[in-house]
């Protein structure tokens, strides 16, 4: 938050450490918030929304794969076809869509590139722990 605010990002909420101290924050919205900033950079776990402007679908699908990392992403729309093309279009094991929760013990829990390779939970996560065989026969 520091970095961002550094190179002219806007505290709409929050913004500071909890009151109740140690690691706590409080939940902060960031404005005007552009690539450079080390939360565009970073994975970033905390209360922390960063809200970048953008022009075009595809600009914004660009800018959010523009990193190592992939376990969450999140966008709202009432456009379905956009949310089927945007949620393929972007690198990320999970997406929230008008939604900012991502994960469930029904689903499967993981990210792509940086943030992690396999899944954990659901039928899916069950893999991890198993040990697959293939058989290829011919000509019985």
């Amino acid at each position: 938050v520091k970095d961002a605010v550094a190179k002219g990002a806007t505290v709409l909420a929050g913004g500071k450490p909890h009151e109740l101290g140690g690691n706590f924050w409080m939940p902060t919205v960031l404005g005007d918030c552009h690539e450079g900033m080390k939360l565009a950079e970073e994975e970033t776990f905390g209360p922390v929304a960063a809200c970048f402007r953008f022009t075009s679908e595809d600009e914004v699908v660009m800018r959010a794969n523009n990193t190592p990392y992939g376990l969450a992403a999140y966008f709202y729309t009432q456009n379905l076809s956009r949310v089927f093309r945007v949620s393929q279009a972007i690198e990320s094991g999970m997406i929230g869509i008008n939604e900012c929760a991502v994960s469930t013990e029904l689903g499967p829990f993981g990210g792509v590139k940086e943030s992690g390779l396999g899944r954990e939970g659901s039928v899916l996560g069950l893999e991890e722990f198993l040990e697959v065989k293939t058989l290829h026969i011919g000509g019985l």
